[in-house]
């Protein structure tokens, strides 16, 4: 299979990049800080696709801050859902076979609980600008099949985790600030909203079923990535600290808890587990003892020589 990857820099895309290559794929990495198209450009990304001419496109590029999104809101709403509507037409007009669109969880907002765990058929309630974009996204996926009869797979992907992940998530951030303590000597961080529950995915698991959903997803659907299982914020860094090689105090932050927060986000998997055999392996305490030592490697690398 012939792959080509948008925003292959970043956290998510260098693993799946990484996952193909071990399947013995062609692969065409493409990210704007590489030179690449922007995905406001349409023709800039025909002229790249027509070049390659893949079997499927992953689209990974997009602005997935979601507390930038609250200050760059046309910004986030420009790149993610009008990027997505250029990236699907330079691939119709190109021939490419299959297109994977990677949207998120978060378009499924403000669930209550009697709506957990969330399927595929629950409706749009987004809650921030970043959930607003990439519901439009989503649209855009499900209209290009409807209208055009293209070749489209969206994935919606629960929160996700790994080494190599910035301070955007939640696991990194609270890493990177106990790798500081360590290092520094000090003695606390601060933390936001430590009740919310989340469905956490290892990284890994995650890009292994955008590839499943390539060869076996089948089109005009949405498939929801995720464990099915939630777990709390606390009980995330309870975890790290414990892994810590000092004693760290909790201090509580006003400005780190998010506009809306929901209380609990979980998924159902039941549709990428019958159509692709897919379900999460990798342990989630082993994943975040490499998110920790990961952290630690990086503020290493990033100190000034003695």
């Amino acid at each position: 299979m012939k792959a080509l990857v948008t925003g292959a820099a970043g956290f998510v895309g260098q693993h799946l990049v990484d996952h193909l290559l071990s399947e013995g794929d062609e692969v065409v990495s493409t990210d704007r800080a590489s030179g690449g198209p922007d995905v406001l450009d349409q023709d800039g990304l025909t002229d790249l696709l027509g070049h390659h001419l893949p079997d499927v496109v992953f689209h990974l590029a997009g602005q997935a801050d979601v507390a930038r999104s609250w200050t760059e809101p046309a910004t986030t709403i420009r790149v993610n859902a009008e990027g997505t509507h250029h990236l699907l037409a330079a691939a119709r007009r190109v021939g490419v076979g299959r297109v994977v669109t990677v949207t998120s969880a978060d378009v499924y907002g403000v669930v209550s609980a009697d709506e957990l765990p969330v399927d595929e058929a629950a409706p749009f309630r987004p809650a921030s600008p970043y959930a607003a974009s990439k519901a439009m996204a989503d649209l855009i996926a499900q209209q290009a099949h409807i209208g055009h009869g293209q070749d489209v797979v969206r994935a919606r992907s629960f929160n996700h985790f790994g080494p190599g992940q910035g301070e955007a998530g939640v696991c990194s951030a609270f890493a990177l600030r106990i790798a500081r303590c360590e290092s520094r000597g000090e003695t606390s961080i601060q933390v936001g909203n430590l009740d919310a529950r989340r469905d956490f995915t290892d990284v890994r698991d995650v890009v292994r079923a955008y590839r499943l959903l390539a060869t076996s997803g089948q089109p005009d659907t949405a498939y929801n990535v995720c464990s099915g299982r939630a777990i709390s914020i606390r009980s995330l860094l309870e975890v790290l600290l414990s892994l810590a090689d000092c004693p760290i105090a909790l201090v509580d932050a006003p400005d780190l808890y998010r506009p809306v927060d929901l209380p609990e986000l979980r998924g159902d998997a039941s549709a990428i587990r019958r159509d692709t055999g897919w379900e999460p392996l990798l342990n989630m305490e082993s994943t975040l003892a490499e998110v920790l030592n990961d952290a630690r490697r990086r503020l290493h690398e990033s100190s000034p020589a003695d």
